[in-house]
């Protein structure tokens, strides 16, 4: 079994935006993240631990201007907290190993695909796409990853 978490080198790696954004709850622009038009099959792993966190098939667009999901791959990699910045209250969420900011989960999602909504934040992520998921140790998830028609 693969462990995942957060270390010195992983927070080195990252961008100034990528640290801003994990590392101290930072919000990317609307519109401005690299994954929000990406429609290739694959998964989406937290950039700071590799935990894999969302699947290409729970990707959808809702219009808000950044990456939106249904539902994690594995919901054990995903912790939601309570946030009451910024004058809101709102549901937070983080990896749970990385312990990444990530964005944040609303109620407004696509009805018949459970309701949720996980707004989040493309500097989180790192795309693995379908093709590589097997040789990057993610194998297990191919069956939550659409096929290409």
């Amino acid at each position: 079994m693969t462990t995942y978490r957060k270390s010195p080198e992983a927070i080195a790696a990252l961008t100034p935006e990528q640290y801003r954004v994990t590392q101290q709850n930072g919000t990317e622009r609307p519109g401005t993240g690299p994954l929000l038009g990406n429609k290739e099959p694959g998964i989406y792993v937290d950039i700071v631990s590799g935990e894999p966190l969302f699947a290409s098939a729970a990707k959808y667009e809702s219009g808000c201007g950044w990456p939106s999901f249904t539902k994690p791959i594995d919901p054990a990699h995903v912790t939601e907290l309570r946030d009451v910045s910024h004058g809101m209250v709102r549901t937070e969420v983080r990896s749970t190993h990385g312990d990444s900011h990530l964005g944040h989960v609303f109620n407004d999602g696509p009805r018949d695909r459970g309701g949720l909504r996980y707004c989040i934040n493309s500097a989180a992520l790192r795309f693995v796409h379908r093709d590589d998921m097997e040789a990057q140790g993610y194998g297990a998830y191919l069956p939550q990853v659409e096929t290409v028609s």
